[in-house]
């Protein structure tokens, strides 16, 4: 039997990222993705290994000056062309940089940008929990912690909110579904709380 898509992004992403915390945020993206895709009626593998590989290059070549052809996305995207990734997967990837000058135009490379900071977003609300779990995560809690500037402040309230229209849905249900996903691998994430 072939190995899935999923399966090459996932041992991909392990030869690249060191960080524990950027692997952690390649799951909860390609944990969105892969659920979207589902939603969508879409090719969930190929939506989840766009996750885990769209930031595959960050740690390596993090392009902190935003150059729009060098440095992430850049590195990973060209050594996936490389490794004979087709062009679906390497577009979306691109697309999630704004800097790197790719419109998003398909459902996956609208759904990569929404979920990207979102998911990370949505981590970090959890991990403030009393209980550090998802399941203690709602809605409510999410926007609450959007308003609150200070809270995860790496994070661009503006993308997720951007994100959502691009995908032609309300916020609101963009973070149910990425809350709803996570939720589904809460354990990997380290995010199923405090055992008692």
């Amino acid at each position: 039997m072939n190995e899935t898509l999923a399966a090459r992004a996932s041992s991909i992403l392990h030869d690249w990222v060191r960080s524990e915390s950027l692997r952690k945020h390649c799951y909860a993206v390609a944990d969105s993705m892969k659920h979207f895709a589902q939603l969508r009626g879409e090719d969930a593998d190929l939506w989840e290994a766009v996750g885990l590989l769209h930031d595959m290059d960050y740690e390596r070549h993090p392009n902190l000056e935003r150059s729009s052809t060098e440095g992430h996305p850049f590195v990973g995207v060209a050594w996936l062309r490389d490794h004979g990734w087709n062009e679906e997967v390497c577009r979306a990837i691109l697309s999630h940089a704004d800097y790197a000058n790719v419109s998003r135009e398909t459902a996956l490379e609208k759904t990569l940008y929404a979920t990207d900071e979102l998911s990370s977003f949505v981590v970090a609300v959890a991990l403030v929990r009393p209980t550090k779990s998802i399941q203690d995560v709602d809605v409510r809690a999410v926007k609450k912690k959007m308003k609150d500037k200070a809270f995860a402040r790496a994070v661009n309230r503006e993308d997720i909110t951007r994100g959502a229209e691009e995908l032609g849905m309300p916020l609101d249900t963009v973070v149910a579904e990425v809350i709803t996903a996570l939720n589904a691998d809460a354990e990997r994430l380290g995010l199923q709380g405090a055992i008692h």
